[in-house]
């Protein structure tokens, strides 16, 4: 009994200090600091239990088999390279319809909660070749993925999809497999949604130059296609024939609470991009800081990312862990302060006449459900779809709802563009 309880005191005094070291590297910031700990701490009792039962050195062996055993992140298509207006290389990929079909390496384990991702794909492709017909134009679906993410972040998505519709895969900016943004590297120019918006404009222009177009996407993808709409609505109007706002907001982001308690949310606000920019000037100490916290960040990143972590499959989770530890600090911090001046409220006018579709986790804590039903106002004809249970990475937790969601959008989509055609007819 009393060697349990030592074992205890040990598990949460060491998760305890995880939870202060990152704490302290806020310090000098105040409340902000003190907020950015009060996150740590409440991932570092999670964390505490596990380590009452399980050794540092098994968890860390449990992270290396997922990361061999996964198959997720492993589709890959035709790459391309567009040069952003900066010089930036934004890499894409494209599959295109009549391609590789999905996979064992798209497809997720057997059911825990959230379904495998592959459920009804061989319907799925029945209903889409049924929608796309032959005397169809060419439809391109391009996914644009979220803060902290990559092209990879739509794995499910685009197994459900792959050797059906043509597809276009990209990585924002300093994400990914594309290069660091040169204004920001060289400071003249800092990150804004304006500029991912532009950013898209060019993929779009190499890998879609004709045919109708379904917009997709999550997050700082899915604001990035609203500054899309923002600056190139005749684009819009001309080519696009569907929209997926997923996990996402058109502004007033900086009322988000992000679960942190009411006193410190102002503060949190006020004061995290300091502390974040403090912390992108220290990126080497503070990338060997989240190496040896590994487990108190992986506490973090399922409390934001899974709004029930206990049901989702540990393979997914790591992945998600993976695609977020993979961001380094400084471009975490470099894009952060765009989101407190984002607001597409007016832009959203520009969907207001093609199928969209507006999907949220109602226990999304980075972007409230909230924010999806004040689109969906804006959008009248818009389905919208909220999943009770799902946080925030809602296309990896529950990839099979996700998944019906957008083929339905594709469907209408495909009328919506036969219909355009006959009347330009």
């Amino acid at each position: 009994m009393t060697e349990g309880k030592e074992t205890a005191a040990k598990a949460v005094g060491a998760a305890a200090d995880a939870a202060g070291n990152w704490s302290r590297a806020g310090r000098h910031a105040g409340i902000a600091g003190a907020a950015i700990g009060v996150v740590a701490a409440g991932a570092a009792a999670g964390v505490a239990l596990e380590r009452m039962t399980v050794g540092r050195g098994m968890r860390r062996r449990a992270r290396l088999a997922l990361d061999a055993a996964g198959p997720y992140g492993t589709l890959r298509g035709t790459p391309g390279t567009v040069i952003a207006e900066d010089g930036t290389a934004l890499y894409y990929e494209i599959d295109e319809a009549g391609g590789a079909a999905g996979h064992a390496s798209g497809e997720a384990p057997k059911k825990r909660s959230g379904g495998s991702g592959t459920a009804g794909q061989g319907a799925y492709r029945k209903r889409l070749r049924a929608a796309l017909g032959r005397r169809s134009p060419e439809l391109t679906v391009v996914f644009s993925h979220g803060y902290c993410l990559s092209q990879d972040a739509w794995h499910f998505q685009r197994a459900a999809l792959r050797g059906t519709v043509r597809t276009v895969h990209w990585d924002q900016r300093s994400h990914g497999r594309s290069a660091r943004g040169l204004a920001q590297l060289d400071g003249s120019e800092p990150v804004t949604i304006d500029l991912l918006g532009r950013d898209l404009k060019a993929v779009l222009d190499a890998a879609a130059p004709e045919g109708p177009i379904v917009l997709v996407g999550h997050s700082m993808g899915g604001m990035t296609v609203m500054a899309l709409a923002d600056q190139f609505p005749e684009y819009v109007a001309e080519r696009v024939a569907g929209v997926a706002l997923i996990g996402t907001s058109a502004g007033r982001l900086s009322e988000v609470a992000f679960g942190l308690p009411a006193l410190g949310v102002k503060a949190f606000h006020r004061l995290a991009p300091g502390v974040l920019k403090a912390l992108g000037a220290q990126s080497e100490m503070v990338e060997r800081g989240r190496r040896a916290t590994a487990d108190l960040f992986a506490g973090i990143v399922k409390r934001y990312s899974f709004g029930t972590p206990e049901d989702v499959d540990p393979g997914v989770a790591r992945f998600g862990e993976r695609l977020i530890e993979a961001t380094p600090i400084d471009v975490v911090a470099e894009f952060y302060p765009a989101f407190a001046e984002h607001d597409k409220t007016e832009a959203l006018v520009a969907y207001d006449r093609v199928p969209a579709l507006v999907l949220a986790g109602e226990k999304d804590l980075i972007t409230p459900a909230d924010h999806s039903r004040a689109i969906a106002e804006l959008l009248p004809t818009a389905e919208l779809v909220c999943l009770p249970g799902a946080g925030h990475l809602v296309m990896l937790e529950r990839p099979d709802e996700v998944n019906e969601q957008l083929v339905s959008l594709v469907e209408r989509a495909c009328a919506t563009a036969r219909s355009s055609r006959s009347a330009r007819a």
